[in-house]
């Protein structure tokens, strides 16, 4: 990355928030997929999911959102509150008149983009790893910016397609029946193993409020 940043792999500052009443994140312990790309990432106590939170000099809460992972927005890593809404969302708050309470727990934010359907997202990661095994998009696993290599990686998906149907067509389909089942058998568990590593949690709406 090309600018300076602040690692928390002991998630201090969440913790800190949290305590204060600010804003509590969601954790995800289940690192080995990543890992399995990078064996120098570390997330000791697992990884914190996205967050916004803004405060005034009086430690007055303006503006909080944190992301809830689930299947749709691929595990908390798709669909952030765009710059533009929350500034708006805090000048709101800094205006406001009377008691100057904390701003409410942002449950439907204005979204810089929308998450993939689960099986398409399960289809890009295995055309990531060329359909052998699933392979995240890291900023560590590749030279090429993220963008970039999933534009590659699209162009992967409809050449495996058109092989499959090729090869029903023109070998025997005892032959390529038996191929698909032994693909079958090895593909499943690392489809099963992103499905366990991925969170999916299901919030309340007292839960969020």
């Amino acid at each position: 990355m090309d600018f300076e940043t602040v690692g928390d792999p002991h998630h201090e500052i969440p913790s800190r928030c949290e305590d204060k009443g600010w804003l509590e994140l969601f954790v995800n312990k289940q690192t080995d997929f990543l890992r399995d790309e990078n064996s120098k990432l570390s997330h000791p106590k697992g990884y914190f999911q996205p967050g916004v939170l803004c405060l005034d000099a009086n430690q007055r809460v303006l503006y909080r959102w944190r992301s809830v992972p689930n299947k749709k927005n691929i595990g908390g890593a798709a669909e952030r509150p765009t710059a533009g809404y929350i500034y708006k969302q805090v000048l709101k708050s800094l205006s406001s008149t009377g008691e100057a309470e904390d701003a409410p727990l942002d449950t439907q934010p204005e979204l810089d983009s929308e998450g993939k359907p689960w099986p398409i997202f399960i289809l890009v990661v295995m055309a990531n790893g060329w359909f052998i095994k699933p392979k995240p998009f890291l900023l560590t696993n590749g030279s090429a910016p993220i963008a970039q290599r999933f534009r590659n990686v699209l162009i992967r998906i409809p050449i495996f397609i058109a092989a499959w149907i090729l090869a029903w067509v023109m070998l025997p389909g005892m032959w390529v029946g038996l191929a698909a089942v032994v693909y079958s058998l090895w593909i499943t568990p690392h489809i099963r193993h992103i499905h366990l590593q991925i969170q999916d949690v299901e919030v309340t709406d007292s839960q969020e409020s």
